[in-house]
């Protein structure tokens, strides 16, 4: 009887040792799942030959008007990793403070703004999409939500008020006939709450395809290089004129939805290395 009853407790002792050891084993392997870090390349150009140089590359419209910016600035937030099956890793979404930059044509190096996002889960990645501005439902978390990137905002003069919000897309510079010798500026960008000012949204999300597979893992740091082509600024889906009605226009207005409309259609991925 001694000796059943110490079997028993034997095997129920293993069998509990058994389970626990397994679901340890499970979670470490959990925990233990690498991730890794990512690079996203920003090259501004037209018809997509990069690096434009301020104050002298000169482009001439679909109607006829040269022009050349001395200021192109835009706000890259709410970046989404697309894998092979479909499924989405959201970047700080909704998270300015740490899920939102600043493509500034006069930071680039030859040519190209360099942003690093981290702790990315170890996949294949065949898609990315990137928003143009700050969403609705970030900014309506309020200014203490995002301080660190309101205030960096502010630094690079891309921001209004904050009552207004932020300014998401910035081009200043010169246009003309025969020569560019007029200034203009064109900032696009929400007018605070949109739904209780009855304004334009200006905020886009663009989804764009991988020409390689982008593997991240502890040891491969991909780097995707985006081309966006500033041609179409006045030569989109909707071909645009500067004039006097339009070479200074700021907020929301018809002429800015135009802009934001074709700008929004000036991102490809040129080319992905997995080093």
């Amino acid at each position: 009887m001694k000796i059943y009853k110490f079997l028993s407790l034997f095997c129920i002792a293993l069998t509990f040792f058994s389970f626990t050891s397994c679901s340890s084993n499970d979670d470490d392997d959990l925990s233990a799942e690498p991730s890794g870090n990512l690079q996203l390349k920003f090259e501004n150009g037209f018809n997509n030959l990069g690096d434009i140089v301020l104050n002298q590359t000169t482009q001439t419209s679909s109607n006829g008007q040269k022009f050349q910016f001395s200021t192109l600035k835009y706000v890259i937030s709410n970046i989404t990793l697309i894998d092979e099956n479909g499924g989405e890793f959201k970047y700080h979404y909704n998270d300015p403070d740490k899920g939102a930059f600043i493509v500034d044509q006069a930071e680039a190096t030859a040519g190209i703004n360099y942003f690093t996002l981290t702790e990315i889960p170890k996949n294949n990645y065949k898609k990315i999409r990137i928003g143009l501005g700050i969403s609705q439902s970030a900014y309506l978390i309020g200014q203490d939500g995002q301080g660190i990137f309101w205030q960096k905002a502010k630094t690079a003069g891309m921001a209004w008020s904050w009552a207004a919000g932020y300014i998401f897309t910035k081009l200043e510079g010169r246009y003309g006939i025969s020569s560019p010798d007029t200034e203009f500026m064109n900032h696009c960008g929400n007018m605070g709450n949109v739904t209780a000012n009855n304004t334009a949204d200006l905020y886009r999300e663009i989804t764009l395809d991988l020409p390689t597979t982008a593997r991240v893992t502890k040891d491969i740091k991909p780097s995707i290089h985006i081309l966006a082509d500033l041609n179409q600024y006045l030569s989109g889906q909707t071909p645009l004129v500067l004039n006097n009605t339009t070479d200074m226009a700021m907020g929301s207005n018809q002429h800015l939805v135009n802009v934001t409309d074709n700008i929004s259609k000036m991102f490809k991925v040129d080319h992905v290395h997995n080093d």
